[in-house]
């Protein structure tokens, strides 16, 4: 039997993981600044964290939703008072896609409306309606295509309002930073401007954070920088450090009932051992602040770098553009560098490290880039 296709392949396979590297079967390290996608948030082979994952796979990986688990409390307590969303209602999934098809779900539960504004170039997962609210048709199969997802420009306060003034719409969802379109960021002023619409009219404000979210920005939710509280928020990647977890985060104004969601795997006693273990690491480490600190080092070197263009971003969550192919400069920074980075769209290169990274790791980079853009 044969893998079905999904990406193109670099050849190499990493086999194991320390720190801020992975290293492939003879050795070889690699300075990651990808982050398996942004899910890589402590680092790789945390102590603490391969320590709270033995432990409890040793003495329960998994049982159903239809008992407690305190494991479950216990990481809510702490992401309450990690995020400032103490008063939030939390629901565990296993995918962002999920998380994003259960948010929608909620919010047309909530106002009886079937509809859901989105915004150019989002990307919001590869589900059901996750897919169909993803501004990328070649991705969406006919049986994902519907009219009831509308898509309007980034920043564009009076469009989205032109549509919200229909009272068809159950919800607007954007992303904090638009990942997979290239680190496209909506203006604060947009998201206070965007908050206030949907109250005008009545909807509800779902924030898609499962990139940009769990300290990616520099601060727990790349929203916080606008001062404004989303109905919804919607959180995954980097939450369990590679174990699959999601979440929704639920306004106490939203009415809830049981049977309104479910899931088999979500909020296992596995994922929530290895999301609890997450987040006593970015506490002890301080690694909100830390990224905000070392992605505005590496935001100030990119900027200095000739041959860069575009240098955008918030904490380590940056992009940048290049002369020619953005995938054949990747391949130099691996095959030449020794280390890995992103990708999104023909000339745009991604930055999405472990929270974890150092000044000495963002030096190395600097200086790769250097070198890469003079070849």
């Amino acid at each position: 039997m044969k893998m079905f296709d999904v990406y193109s392949l670099y050849d190499i396979e990493p086999v194991r993981g320390r720190g801020n590297y992975v290293y492939t079967a003879d050795g070889t390290p690699y300075l990651d600044f990808y982050g398996g996608h942004a899910v890589i948030s402590i680092g790789h082979s945390h102590p603490h964290y391969v320590k709270a994952v033995i432990d409890q796979v040793s003495r329960l990986g998994f049982y159903s939703n239809s008992v407690h688990n305190s494991l479950q409390e216990r990481y809510a307590d702490l992401l309450g008072r990690a995020s400032g969303y103490d008063d939030y209602r939390l629901f565990l999934a296993n995918s962002g896609a999920e998380a994003n098809e259960n948010a929608m779900k909620v919010a047309s539960f909530a106002t009886g409306r079937n509809k859901i504004l989105a915004f150019g170039h989002a990307f919001h997962g590869r589900t059901s309606a996750a897919v169909a609210a993803t501004d990328n048709p070649r991705i969406q199969a006919p049986l994902n295509r519907t009219d009831r997802i509308t898509f309007v420009p980034l920043n564009d306060i009076e469009a989205v309002r032109r549509e919200l003034s229909t009272g068809e719409y159950a919800a607007v969802i954007i992303e904090g930073i638009q990942g997979v379109a290239g680190i496209r960021m909506p203006d604060d002023d947009f998201l206070r401007q965007l908050r206030k619409a949907v109250d005008d009219y009545d909807t509800l404000l779902i924030l898609d954070e499962i990139q940009s979210g769990y300290g990616r920005s520099g601060r727990f939710f790349a929203h916080q920088y606008a001062g404004i509280r989303p109905d919804i928020i919607t959180m995954g990647k980097g939450i369990a450090n590679g174990f699959p977890m999601a979440g929704v985060l639920i306004s106490p104004a939203i009415e809830v009932w049981k049977g309104m969601l479910g899931t088999t795997f979500g909020g296992n006693h596995l994922a929530c051992a290895a999301a609890i273990a997450v987040l006593e690491v970015m506490d002890s480490e301080k690694l909100v602040e830390n990224a905000r600190v070392i992605g505005d080092y590496i935001l100030d070197g990119l900027k200095e770098i000739p041959g860069l263009a575009n240098v955008r971003g918030r904490g380590l969550m940056i992009g940048f553009d290049v002369e020619g192919n953005a995938s054949e400069f990747r391949r130099k920074l691996i095959f030449n560098h020794h280390i890995f980075t992103g990708g999104a769209g023909e000339h745009t290169v991604r930055l999405l490290p472990p929270l974890t990274i150092t000044r000495e790791d963002a030096d190395k980079l600097i200086k790769a880039l250097k070198s890469a853009v003079a070849l």
